[in-house]
């Protein structure tokens, strides 16, 4: 465990180096603040527009602002991921630090775990500039608490899932543009799965809709915690990192 935090640690420190998670958490922080401020303004002016013509419409601040603004949150890391993931093995192959790494005495199994846990504390610092708006809700308003924390454990285990899957495809190459492409078009598929479903009620089409991320996230979204949901994150997490532990048996036999 000792190995996997000081990988992590090395990680985290790589990012912070170098502008690309400050970059990360300013283009989140501005995209979801404008959504937020968007969500905003559009639930007071219906609601003061309910109020002018007499209606006793009720406002749910849960359902018309933060649902939408955290299933925004989801398609705005679908970007993101890639940018995280992409150095994770391609920069140690492109620079020749992968020897020294798999000649260290490290099991794979901790360079895995360092490495995807040093990305999920970024991927939880960008999520962490969305904290800030919802803020405000409590501060002002009576939001409901539970689903929010719900949907935050949605996002961040299908967060979890698309890092995962990122760093896999990092160790197949060694070019960092490559693996970010790659690995934004296999999220963008495992995201799209349930759009090409949809009008088909098939077993193949069940099967298809039922390995999207987005569908396991609507449930989590709704602040419905759902063990069937959570199984599914966690299997793909553990399918991933296994893929890639295999990656990295044939790295180090070639190193």
């Amino acid at each position: 465990m000792k190995n996997v935090l000081l990988i992590c640690q090395k990680e985290l420190k790589g990012y912070f180096a170098s502008p690309i998670a400050y970059l990360l958490m300013a283009f989140f922080g501005l995209i979801f603040g404008f959504g937020f401020y968007t969500a905003t303004r559009d639930y007071y002016r219906f609601s003061f527009q309910a109020q002018m013509m007499g209606q006793q419409q009720t406002m749910n601040i849960n359902e018309q602002i933060i649902r939408p603004l955290l299933q925004f949150a989801a398609t705005i890391a679908l970007f993101l991921v890639p940018m995280i993931t992409m150095r994770l093995f391609a920069e140690e192959k492109r620079s020749g630090t992968i020897e020294l790494l798999l000649t260290s005495p490290v099991k794979d199994i901790e360079i895995i775990l360092g490495k995807w846990f040093g990305a999920m504390l970024l991927y939880m610092c960008v999520l962490g500039m969305s904290v800030i708006n919802l803020g405000l809700l409590f501060a002002w308003g009576k939001p409901d608490l539970k689903p929010v924390l719900v949907a935050y454990l949605g996002l961040l285990l299908q967060g979890g899932v698309l890092l995962a899957v990122g760093e896999f495809i990092s160790t197949t190459t060694k070019n960092q543009i490559i693996a970010g492409g790659v690995t934004f078009f296999v999220c963008l598929m495992l995201w799209l799965l349930s759009w090409f479903t949809a009008f088909d009620s098939g077993a193949s089409a069940s099967v298809v809709n039922y390995l999207s991320i987005v569908t396991h996230f609507e449930n989590f979204n709704r602040g419905v915690l759902d063990l069937k949901d959570a199984i599914f994150y966690l299997s793909m997490i553990f399918f991933s990192l296994f893929i890639t532990a295999r990656a990295m048996e044939s790295l180090r036999w070639r190193a």
